[in-house]
């Protein structure tokens, strides 16, 4: 997760030249399906450590001045807002080759 922290990914939209993206697989949507199943495990990743981390702060009472009041789980819920979002990411990591993938249409051909 601490990739995903320091990742250099844009958190604004930004126009991405299409040939860079299908180049590895020259196929604009094999890339794309590549990419989005990239995100998906991204996004359950960051799902699940803020899950935890909001659950490190729950309070099991019925009060309700503590859970308006509980400032700890609001900070780590803003930093996680402000991270970049989870399709982002994997566009990153696609560009930079991180992304291992396979075609497993080709290896049945062999």
């Amino acid at each position: 997760m601490s990739d995903i922290k320091n990742s250099d990914a844009p958190i604004n939209t930004t126009t991405i030249d299409k040939n860079l993206v299908d180049a590895p697989t020259n196929n604009i949507y094999e890339a794309i399906s590549i990419i989005s199943k990239r995100a998906g495990q991204i996004n359950s990743d960051i799902k699940k450590e803020l899950l935890e981390k909001l659950d490190e702060f729950a309070t099991y009472n019925d009060s309700l001045e503590e859970i308006f009041e509980n400032k700890e789980q609001i900070e780590v819920s803003k930093f996680y807002e402000k991270l970049p979002k989870p399709h982002a990411l994997a566009v990153q990591e696609w560009l930079e080759n991180k992304i291992y993938y396979r075609n497993t249409q080709d290896e049945e051909l062999q």
